[in-house]
């Protein structure tokens, strides 16, 4: 499909969907004439980008690299290995991310935040955090508005990224006031050439910042930050002075910072053990800033954590429902299994990507009461367990929900940690935690 266009564009964008759309409205607002390509012979957004960018050339399907084209803007789906971009880097012709692009025209600040596991929740607080404060806040990039959107509105006091592997890959010059990395596991492999690449654009993200928090836990993070000039570190024991950790004191577990306690762990609105430590990431990162520590507990008293993120659903004779659909990979579903201290129910499946699930038996020795398993590869992850305990299949949600009900005792939790993608089944991982929902709710009738 083509459209006519008067003037040769030296720009190629790659990729419709939310943040291809993004750099167009980009282009539109810089008067930048560029032609857009998408794999699909229908994309999502075509008729809007016609409405963006009526005059634009538009190329779908398979297609070779058009003449005179001097840079890419890559959305982050597109992977390296696309047989487009694979001849641009051939041809040394530059391919950036929208984040490069955001880069170089931000009038303000930026938080830089990634990680594995827990970066929705930690740019969601840290956006808190600073209005709390009473500072003009913006946030986006992976999640949320496409990070150009925002460039679009009124320039706030600081902005708060969200940033994938993907987007850091590809991004040439990241000067973040602070950069945050909360953990680094194997994910995204059939994006990534291999393990090593997918750790290096994760840790690149402390490149070019001024100010780094890193996890105590992971030493790659703590060298790579040394390069910044000031770092806070977080982690799961006790801080020494200027650091975020937690405290024990009288029986009680507190937040604190350094000999300082904060908060009680007990009074987070949040769930889990994982969110005491996106908790004190978030403080460490504020504390950069210079926030207002009371202004930062607050936030942290008053935000229950987002949809489908060890989200609390029920309590329902005596046992915990906890939706944490947002787990779609390994390591995000230890995370949760982890943070639970009761015996478990846990739901889990879906697409694996080719995922090894052996750590997930390690995870639920001595506290999985039963596995209740959907999805594709749900006799991969029966496998991978290896367990004495009752592992069941369900073709639904309300059967799965059933099933964990009927195995679950008092004061057991049933858990939904799929670490695996929800798209064999469902429209999205918020679907999935919908499904959940309701079938939780029908508990009750």
């Amino acid at each position: 499909m083509r459209r006519a266009q008067t003037t040769a564009a030296k720009d190629l964008v790659v990729g419709l969907g939310a943040t291809g759309l993004s750099i167009a409205r980009y282009c539109q607002r810089s008067d930048i004439m560029a032609t857009f390509f998408d794999t699909r012979d229908e994309p999502p957004g075509i008729e809007e980008l016609g409405n963006i960018c009526p005059n634009a050339k538009v190329l779908l399907g398979d297609i070779k690299l058009p003449k005179g084209i001097e840079r890419i803007i890559a959305s982050p789906g597109i992977s390296d290995s696309h047989p487009l971009l694979a001849k641009a880097r051939k041809k040394k012709i530059e391919v950036i991310s929208d984040i490069e692009l955001f880069c170089r025209h931000a009038d303000a600040p930026f938080i830089a935040v990634t990680g594995s596991n827990g970066k929705s929740t930690v740019t969601t607080l840290l956006y808190h955090m600073c209005r709390a404060d009473g500072r003009e806040a913006l946030a986006g990039g992976n999640l949320g508005e496409p990070a150009l959107d925002l460039l679009s509105q009124e320039t706030p006091d600081i902005y708060v990224l969200e940033l994938s592997s993907f987007q850091l890959h590809r991004t040439q010059y990241l000067p973040a006031e602070v950069a945050v990395l909360l953990n680094v596991s194997p994910d995204h492999l059939d994006w990534h050439a291999d393990e090593d690449e997918y750790r290096r654009s994760k840790y690149r993200v402390y490149r070019e910042a001024k100010a780094a928090v890193f996890n105590r836990a992971d030493k790659v993070a703590a060298e790579c930050a040394l390069q910044c000039q000031r770092v806070i570190s977080f982690g799961l024991d006790a801080p020494d002075s200027a650091h975020y950790g937690l405290r024990n004191d009288d029986g009680e577990t507190y937040l604190a910072r350094g000999e300082t306690l904060l908060l009680a762990a007990r009074e987070l609105a949040m769930y889990g053990t994982h969110n005491q430590l996106n908790a004190l990431a978030a403080l460490a990162a504020g504390d950069l800033l210079g926030l207002d520590m009371a202004a930062m507990l607050r936030v942290l008293v008053e935000f229950p954590g987002l949809p489908h993120r060890m989200q609390f659903v029920a309590r329902i004779g005596g046992v915990d429902y906890i939706n944490d659909s947002k787990a779609t990979n390994v390591a995000a579903a230890i995370a949760s299994i982890e943070s639970v201290n009761s015996m478990l129910v846990l739901v889990a499946g879906g697409d694996g990507k080719g995922a090894d699930f052996g750590d997930l038996a390690n995870a639920v020795e001595g506290k999985l009461r039963a596995a209740v398993l959907i999805g594709k590869d749900a006799e991969k992850v029966a496998r991978a367990l290896d367990t004495v305990m009752p592992v069941h299949f369900a073709d639904t949600m309300g059967a799965a929900v059933a099933m964990a009900a009927h195995s679950a005792e008092s004061d057991d939790t049933v858990l939904l940690a799929p670490a695996c993608a929800s798209l064999d089944q469902y429209s999205s991982y918020m679907e999935r935690g919908d499904k959940f929902r309701a079938a939780v709710e029908a508990l009750k009738r």
